[in-house]
C-alpha cells in the first residue's frame, strides 16, 4: 500500500477516509479546497482520491 508519511504517520495517498482528522487536513491543503468541499466531493464520488481530485477539478 503506497502512501504520504507525515509527521505523525501514514496517510493513504489512494482513499480518502473522513474520519482521519490528519488525512483530511493534508489533501485540503493540497487541493486548497474547504472541508465542505472535500466531503461533499468524497460523498458524490467515494472514497478514491483520483475520483476526489477529478469532482473538484484538480489533476492528481
Amino acid at each position: 500500500m503506497a502512501g504520504i508519511k507525515d509527521k505523525r504517520g501514514f496517510i493513504d495517498k489512494d482513499r480518502l477516509d473522513l474520519s482521519e482528522r490528519k488525512a483530511v487536513e493534508f489533501w485540503i491543503k493540497r487541493w486548497v479546497v474547504t472541508q465542505d468541499q472535500l466531503t461533499a466531493a468524497h460523498w458524490n464520488v467515494g472514497r478514491i482520491t483520483k475520483d476526489i481530485a477529478a469532482e473538484l477539478g484538480e489533476n492528481c
